[in-house]
């Protein structure tokens, strides 16, 4: 146990639904800060504004699964889309897992307030979005930009 990880909710949620969700797709226990456990991992879970107003900090978690495997178990726990940071260096992209445990690349608009970051206007990452352009690295991602009708993937 070494990491952590940083999500952010589609819905507001209530903390312990939210760890709840989290144990079950891990299947170990998940306290609170402030709380103890055996062998249990630390789960912070506040509110801000914005289109995902649930921000969900997870402390001690395990390196030997995937984040993204585990975001997507809990999207589907909550019935809500989880956004995850991206292995780009770009700081609007991220890797959003839906409700059916889809995972794709986004980018969004963020803004950070006292009470933490807001994310706003989730869109797919297509290779065409400014954000792409400003930022270099989804073309090298492993979340390879969506192909529309308009700008079909590489031969």
């Amino acid at each position: 146990m070494a990491g952590l990880w940083n999500w952010s909710v589609a819905v507001r949620i209530e903390p312990d639904r939210v760890r709840d969700a989290l144990a079950g797709a891990l299947e170990r226990g998940v306290t609170e800060i402030g709380t103890t456990g055996p062998d249990a991992m630390l789960c912070d879970v506040y509110h801000v504004g914005g289109d995902f107003p649930t921000l969900v900090d997870v402390y001690l978690a395990p390196d030997e699964v995937d984040e993204e495997t585990i975001a997507s178990a809990v999207a589907v726990r909550l019935a809500a889309a989880v956004l995850v940071p991206d292995d780009t260096l770009n700081p609007s992209r991220y890797v959003c897992a839906d409700p059916d445990g889809t995972l794709r690349p986004v980018h969004v608009d963020e803004r950070e307030t006292d009470d933490g970051a807001e994310r706003w206007h989730p869109r797919p990452c297509t290779g065409d979005d400014p954000a792409c352009a400003a930022h270099p690295g989804c073309h090298r991602s492993r979340w390879k930009p969506d192909p529309t009708p308009e700008r079909p993937a590489a031969a």
